[in-house]
């Protein structure tokens, strides 16, 4: 079966539910960056890692200061071993980010993450696999299988943003907790990262809901 795109995938979602079908309306089709090449998801990650926690200027700025210890091209997770802890703190990353992109590296030089067939692989076996990296948890995994893999059946039940935004479009007088939302996400599927996406959506444009 071929892949759809997002705009196939958004006026399914639309068929699915007259909430979600506002929502698209308002906004149009589902909207990302382009797709993440197999040999960028490394720094793909490592990126993520040094943008956890982080306004996105003072993010962009340490992490363009991390890119320039590199050559130009894909980011080549044996040259990060090869890197000292020094220059990488030097740059701005924190010690724990600085340990969690080398465990990365070392996962993904070693085997033990084989980025390069990950989009064969099944949504929860891409989490499991790179939960057991240093500094990723299952949201950060969440957003790569969005953003990098393209997976249109992907719900963060964790993510403030979704959480409220799922609350505003349906007017609810709170917040769903992770395990309600799981619940109020299943008549979406399989087109679930794109309720995701109209529920940060909602979030940004509140008078535009209900």
């Amino acid at each position: 079966m071929a892949a759809l795109s997002y705009r196939q995938a958004s006026d399914a979602l639309a068929d699915l539910d007259p909430v979600m079908a506002a929502l698209v309306e308002r906004h149009g089709p589902m909207r990302t960056p382009p797709t993440v090449p197999v040999d960028r998801r490394f720094e793909n990650l490592a990126e993520a890692i040094a943008y956890q926690q982080l306004a996105g200027r003072v993010a962009a700025t340490i992490w363009g200061r991390v890119r320039a210890l590199f050559d130009d091209g894909p980011l080549d997770p044996v040259a990060v071993l090869a890197t000292s802890e020094a220059d990488l703190r030097g740059a701005g990353l924190s010690g724990a980010k600085t340990a969690a992109i080398l465990d990365l590296a070392a996962h993904a030089a070693d085997g033990r993450l084989e980025l390069q067939r990950m989009g064969r692989l099944g949504d929860e076996v891409v989490i499991d696999e790179l939960v057991a990296v240093r500094g990723i948890g299952r949201w950060t995994a969440q957003m790569f299988l969005i953003f990098a893999l393209r997976r249109l059946d992907v719900w963060p039940t964790g993510d403030l943003g979704v959480r409220a935004g799922y609350g505003l479009a349906y007017g609810l007088s709170e917040s769903p907790t992770p395990k309600v939302l799981e619940e109020l996400g299943q008549p979406l599927r399989p087109f679930r990262s794109l309720a995701a996406w109209y529920c940060w959506r909602a979030v940004e444009a509140p008078g535009l809901t209900g």
